[in-house]
C-alpha cells in the first residue's frame, strides 16, 4: 500500500520534473523568439485555460477515482464517456467561432486576439481525449505512461517551436502566436499515441463493451461535474481577470500598451518563476486523489498521507520562494534577459508558499468525495478576487491591484479548505 503510493509519486515526480524543465525551456525560447508577441499570448491564455477546463468536464479526476475503486472496466468507461465528450467539444468549438469577435474586440479590447482565440478551438478535442486517458492510468496508479507521454509531448512541442515559429514570425506576430497554440494539437496527438502504446495488449472487446452505458456515464459525471465546477469557477475567474483589469485601468487613465505589457510581464515572467517547483507538488497532488479514494475507510492512514503531503509541499514552496526573493533579479535576467517584474516577484514571494498548500488540500477533499465543497470555496475565492481587483485597480495602482487580489484569493481558499479538513479531524 505504502510502496505503491511512494513508487507512483516518485515516477510521476521524475517525469513531471523533466516535463517541467522542458516546458520552462520552451517558454524561454518562445519568449525570445516571439518578443512583444508574448503580451498577446498572455492576453488569450485565460481563454485557453477556461476552454480546456470546460471541454475536459473534470473527466480526468472522475475517471481516476472510478478506476481506483475498481468499479468498471476501462473499455466500458471509454465507450460510455468518449462519444459524449466529443459531442460536447463540437458544441464548444461552434460557440468559440461565434463568440471570438466579441471577445477579442469588445471584452479584451484587442482585435489581434481574434485568430489566436480561433486557434484554441482546434486543439480542444485532443486535450479532452488525452485527459480521459490520463485519468485511466492515474486511477490504476500507473504513473509511467503519463510521465513518458508528457516528456514526448514536450519534445514534439520544442521541435515544432524551433522549426515552425521562426517561419511564422516572418509573416506576423499574430500568425506566430496562433501557430504556437495550434502546435498543442500535434503535441497532444503525440501524447495520445504514447498512452495507447501502453494499453493492455490482450484486451478482449465485445459489442456489449462498445455500447454507451447510462449508469457508467452517470457515475462518472456525478464525480466530474462537481470537480469541473470548482476548476471551471477558477478558470472563469482567470478568464475575467484581464477583461476587468484592462477595462478598469483604461478607465482610470492607463494606456492599452502599458496594460498589455505589464500583464504580459506578470503572466510570462513572474508566475512561471514562482510556480517552477510545482512539478514536485503536482506529483503529490495527482497521486493523492486515487490513494485517498482507494483507502478512504482507513482514516488514520489517510490523515497521515494528507499531513505528509501538506508538510512537504509547504516546505518546498517556502524554500523556493525564499530563494526567489533574494535572487529574483538574477533569475529574470538569466532566463528572460530582462529584470522587468522583479518588484512583483518579491511581493508575491512573501505569500506564495501558501499557494503550494492549495493543491494537496483540494486533492485531499476531492479524494474524500468533497468536490462540491472545494467548488464552493473556489467560488468564494473567485468572487472576492474579482471584487478586490475591481476596487483596488480604481485607485490607480497599476498591476498591483491584480497582485493583491491574487494574494487575497490564495489566503481565503486555503483557510476555508483547511478549516474543513480540521473539522473532519484530518488535520
Amino acid at each position: 500500500m505504502k510502496n505503491v503510493f511512494i513508487k507512483s509519486t516518485l515516477i510521476l515526480m521524475i517525469g513531471t520534473l523533466v516535463t517541467k524543465l522542458l516546458g520552462f525551456l520552451i517558454k524561454i525560447i518562445f519568449t525570445r523568439i516571439i518578443g512583444e508577441g508574448i503580451n498577446l499570448f498572455s492576453l488569450v491564455m485565460p481563454t485557453y485555460s477556461l476552454l480546456i477546463a470546460v471541454t475536459q468536464l473534470g473527466l480526468p479526476y472522475a475517471i481516476s477515482a472510478i478506476m481506483a475503486r475498481n468499479n468498471y472496466r476501462g473499455i466500458r468507461i471509454f465507450s460510455s464517456i468518449v462519444p459524449i465528450a466529443i459531442a460536447f467539444n463540437i458544441l464548444v468549438i461552434i460557440f468559440v467561432f461565434l463568440f471570438a469577435p466579441f471577445l477579442a474586440n469588445t471584452l479584451l479590447k484587442n482585435p489581434d486576439a481574434y485568430y489566436p482565440i480561433i486557434s484554441i478551438a482546434f486543439i480542444l478535442p485532443f486535450t479532452t481525449i488525452s485527459g480521459i486517458l490520463k485519468g485511466y492510468y492515474f486511477g490504476k496508479q500507473n504513473m509511467f505512461p503519463n510521465s513518458i507521454s508528457n516528456v514526448f509531448e514536450q519534445i514534439a512541442r520544442l521541435l515544432l517551436l524551433l522549426t515552425v515559429i521562426p517561419l511564422l514570425m516572418k509573416k506576423s506576430i499574430i500568425t506566430a502566436v496562433s501557430g504556437y497554440i495550434l502546435i498543442s494539437a500535434v503535441s497532444e496527438c503525440v501524447q495520445i499515441i504514447i498512452y495507447l502504446f501502453f494499453a493492455p495488449k490482450n484486451l478482449k472487446i465485445s459489442l456489449h463493451d462498445l455500447k454507451i452505458s447510462p449508469k457508467i456515464a452517470s457515475d462518472v459525471f456525478k464525480i466530474s461535474i462537481p470537480s469541473v465546477s470548482g476548476r471551471l469557477i477558477g478558470n472563469i475567474c482567470y478568464f475575467f481577470e484581464p477583461i476587468i483589469l484592462t477595462n478598469i485601468l483604461l478607465f482610470v487613465g492607463y494606456s492599452n500598451s502599458f496594460i498589455l505589457s505589464e500583464y504580459g510581464i506578470y503572466n510570462a515572467y513572474v508566475i512561471p518563476l514562482l510556480t517552477m517547483p510545482s512539478f514536485f507538488t503536482l506529483a503529490l497532488n495527482t497521486t493523492l486523489i486515487p490513494e485517498i479514494s482507494k483507502h478512504y475507510q482507513e482514516k488514520q492512514y489517510v490523515k497521515r498521507r494528507i499531513i505528509q503531503c501538506l508538510f512537504v509541499s509547504f516546505f518546498i514552496g517556502a524554500l523556493f520562494c525564499l530563494f526567489i526573493y533574494f535572487n529574483g533579479e538574477f533569475l529574470l535576467s538569466l532566463l528572460y534577459n530582462t529584470t522587468k517584474g522583479v518588484d512583483y516577484l518579491r511581493l508575491l514571494c512573501i505569500f506564495f508558499p501558501l499557494f503550494y498548500l492549495e493543491g494537496p488540500v483540494i486533492s485531499a477533499l476531492q479524494g474524500l468525495n468533497l468536490s462540491a465543497y472545494t467548488m464552493k470555496t473556489t467560488f468564494i475565492g473567485c468572487i472576492v478576487k474579482l471584487l478586490s481587483l475591481t476596487i483596488i485597480s480604481l485607485f490607480s495602482v497599476g498591476i498591483y491591484g491584480l497582485l493583491i487580489s491574487e494574494i487575497i484569493d490564495i489566503v481565503i481558499v486555503i483557510y476555508l479548505n483547511m478549516k474543513k479538513l480540521h473539522q473532519l479531524h484530518y488535520l
